[in-house]
């Protein structure tokens, strides 16, 4: 459906979405659309859409939910459907009130879950890396050094090129969601690390493309991290909870636990809103209230 690509490229183009969300709206606009498909026995057309019911909406979440989807999800299939029929309803194409009838799913209040400081070291030292091949070894640990170092999601340090990080840089100019630039100082450990493992790299690292390379020598593939930091879970006994971005959550809790204010942490991590932030608050409290619980004497 041509729409629905002229529709993806204006998200792209205009409000600058990041590249994951659209990867997600383009999937479960196409969901829906195989589903009308199925639903009404004929491909789906524009007057199919402008004549469907808030039920035909129920029946496609209820049927994505028959299929293991959460709540989250839930709530992200009908984000994107809701931006997708309104970019048609501005065309003049169709009328989107039977998207705007339907509630989101309630989303489930949970907490990120971090690495203590112990862990946390743990998994970015050089020593933890299973890799045999030391410069792979060397690589997978400046990764996670970023991530639990500066607070960097998995996307934004892959996307980062020799010439963001210098080894006399004491700050580090980050491209995140939407495209938005934020400042984050560097520990001398973080340039350290990406200097080893440039030291190690057997390709050749031009200053504008992308500075960590698979085996082959292609752009790292964020997979290849994950299922790194699977092994370490394995080798080094931690929760099903300890994810590359389990790091960047660890980066937030310590320097909140430390004195850190909500407003800079807001900053480090290129939160658009202070509330995204304010999660950690209920971080530190519960692991203040576990502290209290295992050692007051009345308790």
């Amino acid at each position: 459906m041509d729409k629905r690509r002229e529709w993806l490229e204006s998200l792209a183009n205009e409000r600058r979405l990041a590249d994951n969300t659209l990867e997600a709206y383009e999937r479960d606009t196409r969901q829906f659309l195989l589903f009308l498909t199925a639903h009404l026995g004929a491909p789906a057309k524009i007057s199919d859409i402008h004549t469907l019911r808030t039920a035909d909406l129920r029946a496609f979440l209820a049927q994505r939910r028959r299929d293991g989807a959460g709540a989250r999800s839930l709530g992200r299939h009908l984000a994107g459907l809701r931006s997708f029929l309104r970019y048609l309803e501005r065309k003049g194409l169709i009328n989107a009130a039977a998207a705007g009838a339907i509630r989101a799913p309630k989303q489930p209040k949970s907490l990120p879950k971090p690495l203590s400081d112990v862990q946390a070291l743990d998994v970015v030292s050089m020593e933890a890396q299973l890799h045999e091949e030391p410069w792979i070894a060397a690589r997978d640990a400046a990764v996670l050094t970023l991530l639990y170092g500066c607070g960097l999601r998995i996307s934004e340090a892959l996307d980062l090129t020799p010439a963001d990080l210098s080894p006399t840089a004491t700050s580090l100019r980050v491209t995140g969601k939407g495209g938005k630039t934020r400042l984050v100082p560097l520990l001398s450990v973080v340039p350290k690390a990406v200097e080893h493992y440039k030291a190690l790299c057997p390709y050749h690292l031009p200053p504008d493309e992308p500075l960590f390379r698979g085996a082959r020598g292609g752009k790292l593939n964020p997979s290849i991290i994950q299922r790194e930091m699977q092994k370490l879970r394995g080798a080094l006994g931690l929760p099903d909870s300890a994810t590359p971005h389990a790091l960047r959550h660890s980066f937030a809790t310590h320097l909140l636990a430390g004195g850190g204010d909500l407003r800079t942490i807001q900053e480090l991590l290129g939160h658009a809103s202070l509330s995204t932030t304010q999660v950690y608050t209920g971080v530190d409290q519960a692991r203040l209230l576990d502290v209290y619980d295992r050692a007051h004497p009345r308790a």
